[in-house]
């Protein structure tokens, strides 16, 4: 605990990147409450970061914003930088030069935390996995921690940690990239080529994801998705006890290895013979949450849970916002909130899941935005296969998808908008009884939106003022 003695008394701070969604902010309050000195700089302007802003008020903040000065990098003891922040940013350098200590607050969590971790990490997948988790741990113990990429900093809850408490973090690439020890029970839900505009490649993107369990020992765990190849062979690298988790009967072949499993509907763990629960307790529909559910059981057995824990966390889990998310059916149309699927590997799980379910449903896709220097052929092909028509909002990776379709000739409609209330207001226009307004955008945001959470926030907004 350390509510006594600060931390970092009279210490200068300076955070940079304050951000929208609620990290930042909760970097700040640490510090303040810390006994640091504290400033803020952010590229953004105080307009811009309003929000962030008035949850700030009634601390004693420096800011800095619309711009960096090279001065806040150098007088300074510490500097937390913002894991979006890219490694090759010029201020870094400057900070460097000066002998300026640089953290993340994933990092510095790591350091001060005293409770075990539990760390997720995955191109997809690591939400709705962390999530189940927290469930699932919180009926057995009401001392549990959900936090990191999810838009909470791990150091607002730090004085709140004791040795009996249960930390989960999820963990995205970028706030792996710093990091210096492991989380005791590490998990990869899967990966696929993704933030390639900030890796030099799909390689370097894998080995930023493995860093999650480089630094675990002999006594540590590792639970890996058996069905994903790139996550099944990060196995091979683990000096960690190692389970595999899948939606198959199969995992049994790998001995001590085996995790959770399905067997004629019914979830099995190793080599026990009593079901944990029936599938058909869970809510959730499409072979990714199947996985994500099998590797948050697999945690929540390593820890020892009962079954009849696991069981009613599981029934009662309905899903978390922005993934696959239904908001509404109007005149008979399913309109999905899937804006956290912002690369095309993404998109053609949504759109396999979709049609899994719903196998007679026609799908209008509303996709588009930013490059992030991705491939979109495959996706191209799956859309051709299973979309019935698409809106395209604007942005570099849109006219790539429009590339792509006109190489194959398709001749899928392409509807172009510019909002997103133009977008909903095309498919509400051509959907009919029964079909899908999948919202999937397959690209980043920045374009148009605050960011991919405001992209489905306006979604959700526009969809429930339609008629119904």
């Amino acid at each position: 605990m350390f509510k006594k003695e600060k931390l970092f008394p009279n210490k200068r701070v300076t955070i940079m990147g304050l951000g929208l969604n609620g990290g930042g902010v909760g970097v700040a309050k640490f510090f303040c409450e810390q006994g640091a000195e504290v400033l803020v700089t952010d590229l953004k302007t105080r307009k811009q970061l309003e929000k962030s802003l008035k949850k700030l008020r009634r601390f004693k903040i420096r800011y800095t914003l619309g711009e960096h000065k090279e001065e806040d990098f150098i007088n300074t003891d510490l500097l937390i930088k913002n894991p979006a922040v890219p490694p090759t940013s010029r201020y870094l350098e400057v900070a460097r030069q000066n002998n300026v200590p640089i953290e993340t607050d994933i990092n510095l969590f790591f350091k001060l935390c005293k409770a075990p971790i539990i760390g997720v990490t995955g191109t997809k997948g690591k939400s709705t996995t962390a999530t189940i988790i927290y469930e699932i741990l919180r009926r057995k113990n009401r001392n549990v921690i959900l936090a990191g990429n999810i838009g909470v900093s791990p150091l607002e809850f730090l004085g709140k940690i004791n040795n009996w408490t249960r930390v989960i973090l999820e963990l995205s690439s970028f706030e792996l990239d710093d990091i210096t020890k492991s989380p005791q029970i590490a998990v990869v839900t899967a990966i696929y080529p993704d933030h390639l505009d900030r890796y030099d490649s799909y390689e370097k993107y894998i080995e930023s994801k493995k860093l999650i369990f480089k630094y675990q020992n002999p006594n540590d765990y590792l639970v890996l998705n058996y069905e994903n190849p790139q996550t099944r062979d990060l196995a091979r690298s683990a000096q960690s006890k190692v389970y595999f988790f899948s939606n198959e009967f199969h995992l049994r072949r790998v001995g001590d290895r085996c995790g959770c499993f399905i067997e004629d509907g019914r979830v099995l763990f190793g080599a026990e013979i009593d079901p944990i629960f029936n599938m058909k307790d869970f809510k959730l529909f499409g072979t990714n949450n199947v996985l994500n559910l099998m590797a948050a059981v697999t945690v929540a057995k390593v820890l020892n849970v009962p079954n009849n824990i696991i069981r009613k966390a599981v029934i009662k889990f309905g899903g978390i916002v922005n993934r696959q998310q239904l908001i509404a059916q109007k005149r008979g149309v399913r309109y999905v909130n899937d804006t956290t699927a912002t690369m095309p590997d993404a998109v053609i799980h949504a759109l396999r899941t979709m049609k899994e379910e719903f196998p007679q449903a026609g799908i209008i896709l509303i996709a588009g935005g930013q490059d992030k220097k991705l491939e979109y052929k495959d996706l191209v092909s799956e859309i051709v296969a299973k979309v019935k028509k698409i809106i395209l909002l604007p942005g570099t990776a849109s006219e790539k998808m429009r590339k792509e379709l006109a190489v194959i000739k398709s001749t899928i409609e392409i509807i172009p908008v510019e909002s997103m209330q133009e977008a909903v207001k095309a498919a509400s226009v051509q959907a009919h009884n029964g079909d899908i307004v999948l919202l999937s955008p397959a690209a980043a945001s920045f374009n148009i939106f605050k960011n991919e959470f405001d992209r489905g926030d306006q979604f959700i907004q526009v969809v429930r003022r339609l008629k119904q």
